[in-house]
């Protein structure tokens, strides 16, 4: 049967093969464009925003092949939604081409209520924002913290630290309103100076407020209060006088001079020290 190639020489045989090989190759390479339709692009259509059945089915309809990637969770967007696909919309790529999706998870997940009890109002609000969770409603409670967190509260109820709560939920702060609940009597600083009067309040976490020079001073600190407000007294409605009263956290406002005031030593009411 193989006569006819036997007969022929070594050389002709090579050739032969040599030149079958290359036809092979040839009509590979020749239809290689056809097998993998290499000339065949199609842009991308977007599908960002559609629901995940939707998007699916509109993606397979025109060639495309579909798998889901990754999941993230965005309250403002619909469960199952597409929140990001890959290649992006109107990028020119071949047919049949795999579109990767990212969707909007159908549950939150659950976030860890951390301990925010004495931060700071704003330091607070963007520990909850680094966590996905958002700041509800604010109220005050006398104390003289101001604008400390004192209660965390979710759904009207106070959380605890290491309680979960579905990401992107609200929680509501209560914060120190900088004055304490104590009703504290007006100190009378007048004739102490600035210093020792700063020492004094400070026990009773009363602040200075206002500094006002009624002539030339040249040593504020060592300088004395002439006149202060609040007032030690108040003059009743019958005209009698009755002791003014003040709340930790308030602040008061003092005049001074480098001179001490003349005061009525046979009524004084000067703080110990």
């Amino acid at each position: 049967m193989f006569k006819f190639i036997t007969k022929r020489s070594f050389a002709v045989n090579l050739l032969a093969a040599i030149a079958l090989i290359l036809l092979i190759v040839f009509l590979f390479f020749l239809s290689l464009g056809s097998i993998t339709r290499h000339n065949e692009t199609i842009k991308v259509p977007s599908v960002t925003g559609q629901s995940l059945s939707d998007a699916t089915s509109s993606l397979k309809k025109q060639g495309f092949g579909v798998a889901v990637q990754d999941s993230v969770y965005i309250d403002t967007l619909a469960p199952l939604a597409v929140v990001k696909q890959s290649p992006e919309s109107d990028e020119i790529v071949k047919i049949n081409r795999t579109i990767y999706l990212t969707i909007n998870r159908a549950t939150p997940p659950l976030i860890e209520m951390p301990d925010l009890r004495g931060y700071s109002f704003r330091s607070a609000e963007m520990y909850l924002e680094s966590l996905g969770l958002k700041l509800g409603d604010t109220s005050y409670t006398p104390d003289i913290a101001r604008n400390a967190v004192k209660e965390q509260k979710y759904k009207g109820k106070t959380i605890a630290p290491g309680d979960k709560i579905p990401m992107a939920s609200s929680v509501d702060f209560v914060l120190g309103n900088g004055l304490g609940n104590t009703q504290l009597t007006v100190p009378d600083l007048v004739g102490l100076t600035v210093s020792q009067a700063k020492d004094y309040l400070s026990g009773d976490k009363i602040g200075i407020g206002v500094i006002i020079a009624t002539s030339a001073v040249h040593d504020t600190a060592n300088a004395y209060i002439n006149k202060q407000n609040p007032e030690p007294k108040i003059i009743m409605p019958d005209g009698d006088t009755a002791s003014n009263h003040i709340r930790a956290g308030q602040l008061m406002d003092i005049w001074i001079s480098d001179t001490p005031p003349v005061r009525d030593t046979t009524n004084q009411s000067i703080p110990n020290q």
